[in-house]
This record gives structure tokens, sequence and C-alpha cells, in this order.
């Protein structure tokens, strides 16, 4: 009898496997897209101190915040700069690319603040 059994329950792990591969690929892919969330983030706060520093020495800021990001998020980076009396504060706005299409994401802005260079 236990001949009998053993040749019946024989593929049961792989259809178990099968069943749980789904759940698995999107818990991995959940993982990468927050990966990526946090690293459009960090590219976000490298622009914005970019620009700010090019702006503070009065030099075309839109160039270095775009040329301080990943070639591959470069496109969807804004960089607008607003200058008070002693400072320049400059808004870096990336766009958060999505591994799903669908899944939409707000984009990472970061701010940075530089001294005028007088």
């Amino acid at each position: 009898m236990t001949r009998i059994r053993r040749g019946r329950d024989r593929g049961q792990v792989a259809i178990e496997y099968i069943g749980f591969l789904p759940i698995l690929l999107i818990v991995a892919l959940g993982a990468v897209q927050l990966g990526l969330i946090a690293y459009t983030a960090q590219q976000a706060g490298t622009a914005a101190r970019a620009g700010a520093r090019s702006a503070s020495l009065e030099r075309p800021h839109e160039a270095d915040c775009r040329a301080a990001v990943s070639s591959w998020l470069a496109d969807g980076t804004s960089c607008p700069a607003s200058t008070g009396a002693d400072e320049v504060t400059v808004t870096a706005t990336v766009q958060i690319p999505s591994l799903v299409p669908g899944w939409k994401f707000d984009p990472a802005v970061k701010t940075a603040t530089m001294p005028l260079d007088h």
C-alpha cells in the first residue's frame, strides 16, 4: 500500500510550487520597485544639491541638475530655482519609473538651499 501512495503524491510538490510562484514573483517585483523608488529619491536629492550649487555661483543650474542624475532618469527631471536676498533654493522633481504598466507614482521631490556667492 505504501508504494501505491507514493506514486500518487509524486507531482504534488511541483504543483504547490507552481501555485506559489506568482505570489513569489509579485513580492520580488514589489521589492525591486521599492528599491527603484528609494534610488530615485536619492537621485532627486543629488540633483537638487548640484542645481543649488550651480545657481549659487550664478551659472545655469538646470543642465547641472539634470547631469547629476542617471541618464535614464534625466528626461523626467525638472529643477526650478528661486532666489532670495542671500540664498538660492532649487527644487528637483524626478519622475519615478514604474516596472508595471498602470502603476503610477508621485514624483520624488527634494529641495536644496545654498548661500549666494557674491
